[in-house]
């Protein structure tokens, strides 16, 4: 399950790249909640799973809504269009694997980080720098665009701790749809502030099909489950295999190429990775 995560969330970057100059961000996220919605209700009206008994479960699950959908990837999309490098905003979002062991540390909510798994993020962050490093000067930073990165980082981060402290466990069809609702509602005022129009170009659809089907049926399910499964640190350190993995993807898709530093990236974020999953273990 961690593997097919990182490939699928991996895509989200290349569904950027065809879907940006065709939409404007907030309008695009908002059809992908919506359409996102549909197919949960579908699944849930054919499977018919349990929802959240408890009103307290179903407002924690529209926060963590909040902050991972529409904090996180309208963040990241918005900074994205303000003309912030991509490999700018993911070295940001990455420093997410340090800042939740940072939190669990000093809160005591789970087992501190030991020394190994420190050591692992610091070397995956440096993998994460090695691999991004080339497309930190291929656009332009400015205050509006790094705050909504900023933006970005701190809501995945406090979504991935709400939901693993508040959220107990529940039908991933029936979370996510609550999740998903929450998140339509915060962006469909935001996209009615855009007057960039939709232009249903082939890329558009394309891009919009793989956000829905692959991104938020597979990809989002599938944190929801690593979360509600396994430890804050461990789960959130797989974000720093995304840009490796995103890496191969555009060197497959669009012939970007592939220099020795990356390869190098990419070599000491899976080392850090295996430290930070393994823990203290042998």
């Amino acid at each position: 399950m961690p593997a097919l995560f990182v490939v699928i969330w991996s895509t989200g970057f290349v569904v950027a790249r065809y879907g940006m100059p065709h939409a404007p961000p907030f309008t695009f996220l908002a059809w992908r909640y919506a359409l996102s919605v549909l197919c949960f209700a579908l699944w849930i009206a054919v499977s018919r799973p349990a929802f959240p008994r408890d009103r307290a479960q179903a407002l924690h699950l529209a926060l963590t809504g909040v902050l991972m959908h529409a904090g996180y990837l309208g963040g990241v999309w918005a900074a994205v269009k303000a003309g912030i490098p991509a490999g700018t905003v993911a070295l940001i979002v990455g420093l997410q694997p340090v800042l939740t062991a940072l939190w669990v540390s000093a809160s005591g909510q789970e087992a501190r980080a030991s020394a190994r798994q420190w050591a692992g993020l610091l070397l995956g962050l440096l993998g994460l720098l090695l691999v991004v490093w080339r497309k930190l000067g291929t656009g332009e930073v400015t205050g509006f665009n790094l705050l909504l990165s900023v933006g970005a980082l701190l809501a995945i981060t406090a979504g991935t701790l709400y939901q693993k402290r508040y959220v107990k466990p529940c039908d991933v069809r029936t979370a996510s749809l609550v999740q998903l609702s929450a998140a339509l509602a915060v962006s469909l005022p935001l996209a009615a502030l855009e007057s960039e129009g939709m232009r249903w170009h082939p890329e558009l659809i394309g891009a919009m099909a793989w956000s829905v089907l692959a991104l938020t049926l597979g990809a989002s399910s599938l944190l929801y489950l690593l979360i509600q499964r396994g430890a804050a640190t461990r789960v959130t350190s797989l974000m720093y295999l995304v840009p490796p993995c995103t890496a191969l993807l555009a060197w497959g898709l669009f012939g970007e190429p592939l220099t020795p530093a990356v390869l190098g990236g990419m070599a000491l974020t899976a080392l850090g990775v295996s430290l930070v999953v393994r823990g203290g273990g042998r």
